[in-house]
């Protein structure tokens, strides 16, 4: 082989091994660069403030329209994520004055973003709870996962040499900025309950994404101060991870009892469509109550004997509803409002025709305007026309027989025939040219209209 062969033949590379694809110190930003970094995001100052406020704003407009779209952008231009991650960094490294500085601006941020959604939802004359509102008022365990393994992901990004689009990412997953903007909806409508719920949301991301970077910090062996004390050391993680397990308790109780519910009423649907899928009986209404473990069906159709109903309530328990009631309206169970139904009927058939009757009003108005302003200028004509007859005699005495009437004047080919007045006259003499010319200007000028149409019929001789 040539020396040019060696020099430039295809190197091999010696396969890579699982630890070295999946360290994260491979492309790791140097400790001082990472530094800088987390610690430029933790201040909320010159346009910082102005920039919250209208994500702010955008998403709250978002929640109220209930528009995912628009509040996935606010997402992205929020500068939340910040303050959180120095608070993490700090503990991470033990730098209080940065936790102290990153707690300080969190809490303004907080502080403005309540006060702007609050005002919003204070002036917007949508006050109705979207879905979007509704989905950020009850956490669960999986919003804590959700938050600490989007933060895992943000941290781990911005720990890099190269940034990517990871951190925009983790703003949507995380969704910071729609709990407080709930928060401000229950706080505009007195709603302390959506506040507390939403408020919470906010406060379980912050903990956690704070945790996940405590974590990644640890993980990386980032520098960080020591204490003199080991007892001091103990204590800081002990109230950290103190912090964590109050925060998580109350998620994970609302998740076990969210996934009950969900279970429940699984298998409650399932149960009514087995034990009253009869063709002869039909369930027009089904309400579950979880907490409760009771169902509550209207049925309609041939009555059921109270044995039929026993004997389907001893089965429940199979079904995976044991403990739960269920409670059987009937179309002549005395229990029934019959004046309900009756007005959920009418209301049904209201809503099904209302279109059709708005339309027929709406036609019958327009043609009783046109019938009227057609009789109004049948009238305003027919006097119009007595003086015209009378006025063309007075001049005219030797063309007495004289008929007033509207003539269709025919038009091009596709355009609509143009109406002109007519005056027909019969002369027992005929007019000469001069006159015939000035009586045709005359009616021109009478009518008001260059298309008046004058026609002379010379009176027929005796024999």
């Amino acid at each position: 082989m040539s020396e040019f062969d060696k020099t430039f033949a295809p190197q091999s590379e010696a396969p890579m091994t699982l630890a070295q694809r999946f360290s994260l110190l491979h492309d790791k930003a140097d400790d001082d660069v990472i530094d800088a970094s987390l610690r430029s995001g933790v201040e909320l100052r010159g346009a910082t403030p102005w920039i919250l406020m209208f994500a702010i704003l955008v998403a709250s407009i978002g929640l109220n329209i209930n528009s995912p779209a628009v509040i996935i952008g606010a997402m992205l231009i929020s500068p939340l994520m910040g303050p959180i991650t120095g608070i993490g960094y700090g503990i991470g490294i033990y730098d209080f004055a940065l936790i102290r500085r990153s707690l300080l601006n969190l809490g303004i941020a907080a502080a403005i973003s309540l006060v702007t959604s609050t005002l919003y939802f204070l002036l917007t004359p949508l006050d109705e709870a979207q879905s979007e509102l509704l989905a950020r008022t009850t956490p669960t365990l999986w919003d804590v996962l959700i938050a600490l393994t989007g933060g895992l992901a943000g941290i781990i990004g911005m720990t890099r040499r190269e940034k990517s689009n990871v951190i925009p990412g983790v703003a949507i997953a995380t969704a910071l900025m729609p709990p407080l903007c709930t928060a401000g909806y229950g706080l505009a409508n007195g709603q302390w309950a959506v506040f507390g719920g939403a408020f919470y949301l906010f406060s379980i991301n912050c903990v956690f994404i704070a945790v996940s970077t405590v974590i990644v910090i640890e993980f990386l062996r980032l520098p960080h101060r020591k204490f003199v004390d080991a007892g001091v050391e103990r204590r800081v993680k002990r109230t950290l991870w103190t912090v964590v397990l109050l925060t998580a308790l109350p998620s994970i109780y609302l998740a076990i009892q969210l996934v009950d519910n969900e279970v429940f009423g699984h298998r409650a649907r399932q149960f009514v469509r087995a034990e009253f899928g009869d063709a002869s009986t039909h369930v027009v209404d089904v309400q579950l109550e979880p907490l409760r473990r009771q169902i509550e069906l209207t049925l309609i159709g041939p009555r059921m004997p109270r044995a039929a109903i026993q004997a389907i309530e001893k089965r429940m328990p199979q079904a995976g509803l044991a403990g739960a009631t269920l409670v059987v309206h009937q179309a002549e169970d005395s229990r029934v409002d019959v004046g309900v139904l009756k007005a959920d009927i009418l209301a049904e058939i209201y809503r099904d025709t209302q279109q059709g009757l708005r339309e027929r009003d709406a036609t019958i108005a327009q043609l009783r305007q046109e019938l009227a302003k057609r009789d109004a200028r049948r009238d305003a004509w027919r006097e119009t026309a007595f003086d015209i007859r009378n006025e063309f005699v007075a001049q005219y005495p030797a063309c007495a027989e004289v008929l007033m009437g509207v003539a269709l004047v025919a038009a091009e080919e596709g355009k609509p025939a143009a109406e002109a007045p007519m005056l027909t006259a019969t002369c027992k003499r005929a007019l000469v040219p001069a006159d015939a010319q000035r009586a045709r200007a005359w009616l021109t000028t009478r009518t008001k209209n260059d298309g008046a149409r004058l026609v002379l019929i010379p009176a027929p001789r005796r024999r």
